[in-house]
């Protein structure tokens, strides 16, 4: 038997409303669904060689979901071996259970329905999430059913042993980790969607919400004037200045002095102009906005910034393209407290 210190570490988890939390922990297993698959064991040991069968069983599937779904397969029948240690988070009783495989993979139906791809194990501790750092319980959130545990596996592994080897809270310097992760994974979400939902005239109606979720009246403009999208003004009737004239691009790509002068040339002396984009500015076009107090760029990462702040006065439309939910993260804390 391999030591505690020689074993891989793997998460898994038991359906999105933990259901198969019983059949885990009452029958010493743990197990995936994908039963259409049938025995995994009849397609040769590869990736490559699940992807055409996943297709198959499940036409609908994604392209995109191909790859992962046939690594995950293939992973938990050839690459998680005996003696490895497996940690299972449990939604249900909201404690951390960690095992070590017991077996090889088997098939089995009559013992569950759902959940036929099946690895026997034999359970080691049952911990409440307290006893883990923040770092550790954001690894096993895992958007993925079936995983390999890396950063914090001797954290689960001393805790196998009996060992639980968390710092105190103000001493977890993954907390601050922790947070900055998933503010940057909304990010890269937020714009992702914007990019693949809103290409083009739709962003532009996009800023239009964005402005009158700001407080201001807003306009598309008319497409005869080049250089300007969006029109906004604080009065009712768009005659009393500061008048807005805004420019939006839809591409991830880097804008240009070129792109932000053209803007510039289009306004009056009393009028501003605002140019947004969903990807950076270049050094030049930064330099440029410096000497021009009328002229305001606003990149990918500020626009989300304005999302977040006004995303509670969007419409269901913006809503449904952006399902974002109010969260709380942690804080570093600091070591006087």
């Amino acid at each position: 038997m391999k030591t505690i210190s020689e074993t891989s570490v793997w998460g898994i988890h038991g359906g999105r409303t933990g259901d198969a939390d019983s059949l885990f922990l009452e029958k010493d297993l743990v197990a995936l669904g994908w039963k259409a698959m049938g025995d995994l064991t009849r397609f040769a040991a590869s990736r490559d060689a699940l992807k055409a069968p996943l297709v198959d069983a499940y036409p609908s599937i994604k392209a995109g979901a191909i790859p992962n779904n046939a690594g995950q397969l293939f992973r938990f029948v050839h690459e998680m071996k005996t003696d490895d240690l497996i940690v299972y988070p449990s939604k249900r009783d909201r404690q951390v259970h960690i095992g070590r495989i017991a077996g090889t993979y088997q098939y089995d139906r009559n013992l569950s329905e759902a959940y036929p791809q099946q690895r026997p194990v034999k359970w080691l501790a049952h911990l409440p999430r307290t006893k883990f750092s923040q770092g550790a319980l954001y690894e096993i959130g895992s958007a993925l059913s079936f995983f390999r545990v890396k950063t914090y596996a001797d954290e689960f592994q001393a805790a196998a042993t009996g060992n639980p080897v968390a710092p105190p809270l103000a001493q977890d310097e993954s907390v601050a980790a922790v947070a900055a992760d998933i503010e940057d994974n909304t990010r890269d979400f937020v714009l992702k969607r914007l990019a693949e939902e809103l290409k083009g005239l739709p962003l532009e109606e996009f800023v239009k919400h964005l402005l009158e979720a700001m407080g201001y009246h807003a306009r598309l403009a008319r497409k005869n004037e080049p250089s300007v999208d969006v029109i906004a003004h604080k009065d009712l009737l768009g005659i009393e200045p500061p008048i807005i004239k805004v420019q939006v691009k839809s591409s991830d790509s880097t804008a240009t002095d070129k792109d932000v002068s053209a803007l510039f040339g289009k306004l009056s002396s009393s009028e501003y102009g605002l140019f947004v984009t969903l990807g950076t500015f270049s050094p030049a076009s930064r330099t440029f906005e410096q000497g021009k107090a009328h002229l305001r760029l606003i990149d990918g990462q500020e626009l989300v910034d304005m999302i977040f702040q006004h995303y509670e006065r969007f419409d269901s439309r913006y809503k449904g393209i952006l399902p974002l939910k109010r969260v709380y993260v942690p804080e570093a804390l600091d070591d006087a407290e």
